[in-house]
């Protein structure tokens, strides 16, 4: 619904029919008693002395309005106005305008219009908009912050009408959108005012995994209000205006003598790029909240139901792309690729939305299709740093699995990698802990895991990404996949160090024997017939099959249920 259309609807649903029996109710008493009165007239066909049978005139059937409403629906008009001028001024839109964006054109329901504010005193509202609506036809909460209003600060009447939409979020089983534009806790209101932030971290700690729940941060959002899109499943950010941290510029100044913007400390790029809290990065705010929409496409309403399923045909188009896979991964397993040509020759439409596209890049995350099923993909990049596990990319893929396990999404893994990144920089930065997270989320997943080895799953990177061992239910492998324990080069300096001092010692020439015995390991060892023997790799695919099987895979799959294997209350996973 537009403001316009909202503003008129306000009117209406203000404005109910009077029943014949109640008919002078509301009229002044100086009406009731034939005097004149300056309040609106009667309608006809409810006056005393009309005949029964007189028909009513149209035009007077309709109850008038009353002024208090017609003073409302003015007041409304008037916020929005001044809500505009500030805003656009800024170069950016008001709330409203931003969920005319989000929400399906007419769908919006509000709730609470003017709870927090003062009528009869010209106070329109409070500084947040709550209320229902839909995307793609599905019903979604949503509450957006209005800066134009005491800068969109959090007090208690906000804080109440946040509190009562997510309980009815949680209730009616719907997802919750956030649309984050503050200057944070209201400081007239003091503690009172930083009590509704605790009471809205504990409800979006209970929607947590229930209700899918996205956060646009679409202006500032600083101190502890940065927690309430913490806790949520998507944080979408902004090129420019949209700013997220815990203490601001001049606090940092202040208590560390450092200078610094509030873009270099915590603007969209920096958590993006940087720290990983934002999963995408909007050119500006239309871009973040198709963004959104396009997310909630993939996810069902809540974790009771299933993903949404779509109609899709198969056409030659789509043979000839998964024919394609053929030549994209190169022969030589030391030359990079793009893995992102492999996930769009296997998905419908060549179709894939990443996630976290800008932090940890030797991780790729994201949902597509397959034969109209939204599936999330995990893959491995060898475009950047071989495809390689880190601290930061163990974290990117450990969050989004326990994401699509939450809301029923399968799980396709991509596997091409060398294995965890070695180094003084990573042990000391946590890659025993961090990297524990994927072994976590894959172990406890209970929804349909389908996993390829395209080239590489050497050493622990094998095991966690997606292998049987761990949980999944489908494997699979290229012919010219290598799997082992380690990469032939360095098993080979182990296994043979004592044979290549020898022949340095004697005068032999020690490349040339390394290379001969690399060959030989490769030849025996690193390929994929043990786990096939073994019963861990499922199936040896040629490249182009490989949609075609993971769609047999999912439809084999497709009954999968969760099972409680304990009556542990939760795990403690390592953070």
């Amino acid at each position: 619904m537009t403001t316009a259309a909202m503003h008129d609807h306000l009117v209406r649903s203000a404005v109910r029919p009077i029943a014949p029996a109640d008919a002078t109710a509301d009229v002044p008493a100086d009406a009731q008693s034939g005097a004149p009165s300056t309040s609106a007239s009667v309608p006809a066909s409810t006056s005393p002395s009309a005949p029964p049978s007189a028909p009513a005139a149209p035009a007077d059937s309709r109850q008038p309005v009353r002024a208090a409403v017609a003073r409302a629906a003015q007041l409304a008009r008037d916020a929005e106005e001044q809500a505009r001028r500030r805003q656009h001024v800024k170069g950016k839109r008001t709330a409203r305008e931003r969920l005319d964006l989000l929400l399906d054109t007419g769908s919006f329901e509000e709730v609470g219009r003017f709870a927090g504010g003062d009528i009869a005193a010209g106070v329109p509202g409070a500084a947040v908009i709550t209320g229902f609506g839909e995307v793609w036809g599905r019903k979604v909460a949503v509450y957006a912050q209005d800066f134009s209003v005491r800068g969109g600060t959090l007090g208690r009447a906000e804080g109440e009408k946040i509190c009562r939409l997510m309980d009815r979020a949680i209730e009616l089983k719907v997802p919750i959108v956030a649309l984050i534009d503050s200057g944070g806790a209201r400081i007239q209101e003091g503690v009172a005012a930083l009590t509704e932030y605790g009471r809205i971290f504990r409800r979006t700690c209970r929607a947590s995994g229930f209700v899918p729940q996205i956060s646009l941060i679409l202006g500032p959002c600083a101190g502890g209000a940065v927690y309430c899109p913490a806790l949520t499943d998507v944080i979408v950010m902004t090129r420019e205006h949209s700013n997220m941290f815990v203490t601001g510029p001049d606090v940092v100044k202040a208590a560390t003598g450092e200078t610094v913007s509030m873009d270099d400390l915590g603007g969209g790029r920096v958590h993006n790029a940087v720290s990983g809290v934002a999963h995408y990065l909007g050119e500006d705010e239309a871009d973040a909240i198709d963004y959104a929409r396009t997310l909630l496409a993939y996810l069902p309403s809540s974790a009771d139901e299933m993903p949404p399923r779509y109609a899709y045909a198969a056409t030659r188009a789509d043979r000839d792309t998964a024919a394609r896979l053929a030549s994209v991964v190169p022969d030589n397993d030391r030359q990079p690729y793009d893995v992102l040509e492999v996930i769009r020759c296997i998905v419908d439409y060549g179709e894939f939305v990443q996630v976290q596209e800008l932090f940890a890049g030797s991780a790729v995350v994201g949902f597509a299709c397959v034969d109209g099923r939204p599936i999330g993909v995990v893959a491995n990049q060898p475009n950047v740093n071989a495809g390689i596990l880190d601290v930061d990319s163990s974290e990117k893929v450990a969050r989004f699995v326990r994401l699509c396990d939450a809301f029923n999404l399968p799980v396709v893994t991509l596997v091409d990698t060398p294995g965890y990144k070695p180094g003084t920089e990573q042990e000391h930065a946590g890659i025993i802990r961090r990297g524990a997270k994927v072994i976590y989320a894959y172990a406890n997943a209970q929804v349909p895991l389908v996993t390829v080895v395209l080239r590489k799953a050497f050493g622990g990177a094998y095991i966690v990404m997606g292998s049987k061992a761990i949980g999944a239910d489908v494997n699979y492998a290229w012919p010219t996949s290598q799997i082992a324990v380690l990469g032939a080069q360095g098993a080979v300096n182990i296994i043979h160090r004592k044979d290549l001092q020898k022949a340095k010692e004697t005068g032999r020439d020690v490349d040339a024997l390394r290379a001969r015995l690399v060959a030989d390991y490769q030849e025996s060892t690193v390929n994929a017939n043990l786990s096939l023997e073994t019963g861990q790799i499922d199936a040896m695919i040629d490249p182009e099959q490989t949609r075609g099987a993971i769609a047999d895979a999912l439809r084999l799959l497709e009954r999968k249920r969760r099972v409680r294997h304990t009556t542990k209350h939760h795990g403690n996973q390592p953070l």
